[in-house]
């Protein structure tokens, strides 16, 4: 089952392009770790594990919805661990139900394909050790003139222009997700809720 599931994920990373530089490596890294590690998708496994999360854009994609992070204290894109769970499109879009509140139905995903992928260091905590998530991410719409009840495991949830995304999380990431949704020109089909 396990090995059903990896291959899944491989497909889905080895079917995903990109041109930065700097992702290409994460892409390939991330490649090599599902294949070495059948039990990859276990928040337990340690040095690190697969996680998946979401880019949520407004219709217009002019505005990105972050939250702030209890446990880190810091501003994300929705997402988390896999919970062993090997279908890690649902995962994103579990995790973005779970942290917005928002209702399944209203979760609409842009893409059946991988729109990021990062892998980035944990620190340690008394949550647990220091490990390395091998974070896949995925496309998402929410209207923004719904409500976002938000759950206990943020501080705040909002919706943020899209300029200003990277004056909330300044990594990497955050930015060539950014530059990815500005060359968004169409919308794209909605593939499925979840």
């Amino acid at each position: 089952r396990w090995l059903v599931h990896r291959n899944e994920l491989l497909e889905l990373l080895n079917d995903y392009h990109t041109s930065v530089m700097g992702e290409t490596a994460h892409v390939q890294r991330a490649k090599e770790f599902v294949r070495q590690h059948e039990d990859c998708f276990h928040s337990e496994l340690l040095p690190g594990h697969v996680t998946g999360s979401a880019w949520v854009v407004s219709p217009n994609r002019d505005k990105v919805l972050m939250l702030h992070h209890k446990k880190q204290d810091q501003w994300f894109q929705p997402g988390g661990h896999a919970d062993r769970d090997s279908d890690i499109r649902r995962v994103a879009l579990r995790e973005t139900h779970e942290e917005t509140g928002i209702a399944p139905e209203d979760i609409k995903l842009l893409s059946d394909r991988v729109f990021d992928v990062d892998i980035h260091t944990i620190p340690a905590s008394h949550h647990g050790p220091r490990h390395v998530h091998f974070d896949i991410r995925f496309l998402l719409e929410i209207d923004d003139s719904i409500p976002v009840p938000g759950n206990d495991e943020s501080h705040d949830i909002l919706w943020v222009p899209l300029h200003q995304a990277a004056s909330y999380n300044n990594n990497l990431s955050t930015h060539r997700m950014v530059e990815k949704t500005r060359r968004l020109r169409n919308p794209v089909q909605v593939v499925k809720s979840l």
